[in-house]
């Protein structure tokens, strides 16, 4: 099956979503519970795993079904066509803070490797899979998991992360140390391991875990300032599940301010 190329513009700014322009007959692929908006004509098919050609008939649907709740997402993805006789546009939301970014898979040798919650939506053609860390290390210890998803084919595909966005282009024998939650996205050519932090201090005090994501060169990677782990972290451990008692967080008392409460 052939790349749909899709037309799109991405509208805010710390809460983003995608538009994408569809041409009669012309389809993109979403994400579950992605979708924000669509206009007439265009129609909805959830489907098993991705609609790519990999996938035909039921063996491939199935295995590609298998794949994507190995990453663990949903087995259904949702195919948006443009059934009607004018150009049609449908919509793709964010589910957190964070940007939105346009992958051009032709541009990468055909192929992203991304965390498991990257993907957001792109155009139909484009494969779902999995790859599996080649080292024990980085299945132990990596805290995002050793699963990564894999998206394959030369169309346009669309990935989110979480705060800032910034991407780097490594140099052959060039590495980089990154908090392993950070890590949104590397071309298949960069090298990825986990490392352990030397220093008991540093492991038990410094704040950032004990062990690294390093990525070494050529590739290009792309990281995130807010992964949702470390947000999710945040918004528990302020709340009363995480044993805060909510009200004191804007007093300049703090913590002190449970000493003068009632019980």
């Amino acid at each position: 099956m052939a790349m749909d190329v899709i037309d799109y513009q991405i509208f805010g700014d710390d809460m983003q979503f995608v538009e994408i322009e569809l041409d009669p007959q012309e389809a993109a692929v979403g994400e579950a519970g992605a979708m924000f908006y669509m206009e007439d004509d265009v129609q909805m098919e959830t489907i098993f795993g991705d609609g790519s050609a990999a996938q035909s008939g039921i063996f491939g649907k199935l295995l590609g079904a298998g794949k994507r709740l190995v990453t663990g997402e949903s087995m259904f993805t949702t195919v948006f066509m443009n059934a009607g006789a004018m150009k049609r546009k449908v919509a793709f939301g964010a589910a957190y803070p964070g940007k939105i970014i346009p992958m051009h898979l032709g541009q990468m040798g055909g192929m992203l490797l991304c965390q498991k919650d990257a993907f957001l939506c792109a155009a139909k053609g484009v494969s779902l899979g999995i790859a599996f860390q080649k080292r024990l290390g980085a299945g132990f210890f990596g805290g995002e998991g050793f699963v990564l998803q894999k998206l394959e084919g030369d169309g346009l595909a669309f990935i989110h992360a979480g705060g800032a966005i910034i991407e780097k282009t490594l140099q052959p024998g060039q590495s980089l140390r990154v908090d392993s939650g950070c890590v949104v996205a590397f071309t298949q050519d960069v090298d990825f391991d986990i490392q352990f932090v030397g220093g008991v201090k540093t492991a038990l005090f410094g704040g950032e875990g004990m062990f690294f994501a390093t990525l070494r060169g050529p590739g290009k990677v792309w990281l995130q300032s807010l992964p949702l782990s470390r947000l999710a972290n945040r918004i528990v451990g302020a709340s009363k599940i995480g044993g805060s008692k909510g009200a004191e967080q804007g007093s300049v008392l703090g913590g002190l301010g449970n000493l003068f409460e009632d019980e």
